[in-house]
């Protein structure tokens, strides 16, 4: 897997072994990033990456603009990997890596008074819907104003996402077997 543009563009992604590690594909990595360049989603924003995996979204994000990203997933494996490709990239200033489980990695972060222009939000499939509506309601405390998106990758066969009260949908695509969501607060 390789980084798609921008400043790391035709880069290494290192992924972790096994099955337990669902890589976002290029075409809706592609597609996604263009979207979100062309609203100027990503320039100069901080990122947040949850359920990072081998970090590819959140390593584009950096790559394409963003000026930090905090990573979290749980799996050894996946943390080794990422911190591999950012020390391969020399992004190891513009980055943090959080080895825990998402929710607890939030709470962290919502403590510490973090706030993100851009939550990537790629849950393994089989999440259930009740565990990610409380994921988002966490992540929307997150987010730093109106202008800032919360994006959702899903199954296209999952429904849309139960929103908290604060978030509403800005926009849906599906490629697929891939189904994303984009989120921002309510005005």
């Amino acid at each position: 897997m390789r980084i798609i543009a921008g400043r790391h563009r035709g880069r290494t992604v290192h992924a972790p072994r096994g099955r337990d590690t669902r890589p976002t594909s290029d075409r809706v990595r592609e597609s996604l990033f263009a979207s979100l360049e062309g609203m100027g989603a990503l320039e100069g924003v901080r990122v947040l990456d949850v359920f990072a995996g081998s970090g590819a979204l959140g390593l584009e994000a950096l790559s394409r603009g963003a000026v930090h990203a905090v990573f979290v997933d749980r799996a050894s494996g996946a943390v080794a990997a990422l911190k591999r490709t950012v020390a391969d990239l020399g992004e190891q200033a513009r980055t943090q890596v959080l080895a825990q489980p998402a929710q607890r990695g939030l709470g962290a972060l919502a403590e510490a008074g973090e706030t993100f222009g851009l939550i990537l939000l790629d849950p393994p499939y089989p999440l259930g819907e009740e565990e990610l509506a409380g994921l988002l309601a966490a992540a929307a405390g997150l987010l730093d104003g109106l202008e800032a998106l919360i994006v959702v990758e899903r199954s296209a066969r999952s429904p849309q996402p139960v929103l908290p009260d604060e978030l509403e949908v800005f926009r849906h695509r599906t490629f697929g077997e891939t189904a994303v969501w984009l989120l921002q607060l309510r005005e």
